[in-house]
């Protein structure tokens, strides 16, 4: 019997484990899950035969060691910066590893010692990252074996509420971890290339810079650019691309909206509030106001970010009840994220009966026999419920098909790296059409790349 350790049991783990559950006969498979909670470890099990929970803490080598040695491939679903304590030891012991993470620099470092082991570390085999490698890639490797060279690459991604359970004025919910939301964008600069000009968005101006998306079926969406772009043009081999560009994807109006967020410090992480426990939700919006004897929070709110009090973009505001003196922030030396973080969830947190949705969205524009042509490939697909989300799904099963693809020796090459390669994309993507995660293609001529409405260079 071949074990699978699962190193962190949190939310997104459940189709994965459910799917390796499925197969466990099959393909001969016993999973362990160690997570510091034994609780989340021993729900996941369900008290299936073939699963095991346990209380694992990833900082203790005499906890993390020998349930890593005892495994034939280990899965860790920490938090990205945790990974690396489990690969170390993996590496030492000679185990494959699988996450869904991006690939960290310290990830990246163990690269040569990983294939000199001939070890498979497979990383960023999620949905973004992961489901979005493996079918941009699927389009842009078809295009190269007809000898059509690629002009522009656009790719944006977005956990979403499904239309049946968007009620807010915003039209948005929580689906993956709230204060990735909330600090998106920040410590750096949007770069992409534009018609083969480099363009930077500072954070201060990028919820202000979006373009829109069409999706058949299911109307307009707008895209927003995500931190680097450029570092694609290598791992997708598009050097020659003139236009490149990777983003995230939101229902129209909520850039807008968040952007008064941005503008007042609200998003700010870098320093703590003081008394922020016993700071009420009107304080806190207060204390990025200037003093007046006389203007309320209210009216100063207007004011500085010249809104009516009949715009929409108020009554988003208010929705939230960010004006309560009543409610308290409740957390300690809290940063402004923290405290806008801990208001958003009490509003976008999903409903039991809520359903979430993700969709994806990629643009090629390319060059064949002397002919200019564009592909836009997307993909919706909407969670079952608060167990099966959508988000749970598009990460869960690539994960889990990658490492039994692993196991089998399906994938072979080693090192660390991410599923760009036909040997993982190809099978990957074939079983999760039958899951419902399905792409639809449309070609149509090429007319070139505009999204912001510029005008020449």
């Amino acid at each position: 019997m071949r074990e699978i350790l699962i190193v962190g049991a949190g939310k997104s783990t459940s189709v994965l484990i459910n799917y390796l559950l499925e197969q466990a006969d099959s393909e001969d498979l016993f999973l362990r899950i160690g997570d510091i909670d034994i609780e989340n470890a021993k729900k996941a099990c369900n008290n299936h035969s073939k699963c095991e929970a346990f209380e694992l803490d990833v900082f203790k080598a005499e906890s993390r060691e020998p349930a890593i040695k005892k495994a034939d491939i280990v899965i860790s679903m920490l938090p990205a910066r945790f990974h690396i304590e489990v690969a170390k030891d993996c590496l030492k012991l000679g185990k494959n590893m699988v996450t869904a993470s991006y690939i960290s620099e310290e990830m990246k470092a163990l690269d040569e010692e990983v294939k000199a082991k001939g070890l498979v570390f497979m990383n960023e085999i999620g949905v973004d990252p992961g489901i979005d490698h493996m079918s941009a890639m699927q389009v842009i490797d078809r295009i190269r074996e007809k000898n059509g060279k690629i002009l522009l690459f656009e790719s944006f991604t977005g956990g979403l509420v499904a239309p049946e359970s968007d009620n807010n004025l915003w039209n948005y919910k929580f689906t993956w971890n709230p204060r990735n939301v909330v600090v998106a964008g920040q410590g750096g600069v949007a770069e992409f290339i534009q018609e083969g000009k480099y363009k930077y968005i500072p954070y201060h101006r990028l919820f202000r810079r979006t373009e829109f998306l069409e999706i058949e079926g299911h109307g307009k969406f707008e895209g927003l650019a995500n931190r680097n772009s450029l570092k694609y043009q290598s791992i997708y081999g598009l050097e020659d691309a003139l236009t490149l560009y990777r983003g995230t994807i939101r229902k129209v109006g909520f850039s807008r909206a968040w952007n008064m967020f941005v503008q007042l410090g609200m998003t700010d992480d870098s320093f703590q509030m003081k008394d922020s426990e016993e700071m009420s939700y009107r304080d806190f919006i207060n204390s990025f106001l200037p003093y007046s004897p006389s203007d309320s929070v209210e009216l100063k709110v207007r004011h500085n970010l010249k809104i009516d009090q009949d715009d929409i973009m108020w009554e988003k505001l208010t929705e939230l009840d960010l004006f309560n003196p009543n409610k308290k922030i409740g957390i300690k030396n809290a940063t402004p994220a923290q405290a806008l973080q801990k208001i958003l969830m009490e509003k976008w947190s999903l409903a039991e009966d809520d359903k979430d949705m993700i969709v994806m969205y990629h643009k090629f524009g390319y060059e064949l026999n002397g002919e200019r042509k564009q592909i836009d490939s997307t993909m919706v697909h909407i969670g079952e419920d608060q167990s099966k989300t959508a988000m749970a799904k598009t990460v869960g099963l690539p994960v889990a098909m990658a490492t039994i693809m692993i196991l089998n020796g399906e994938i072979k090459t080693p090192g660390v790296q991410l599923p760009i390669q036909k040997e993982v994309y190809e099978p990957i993507l074939s079983k999760l059409e039958k899951h419902g995660i399905k792409f639809k293609e449309k070609e149509t001529k090429y007319l070139g790349y505009n999204p912001f409405g510029e005008v020449g260079n």
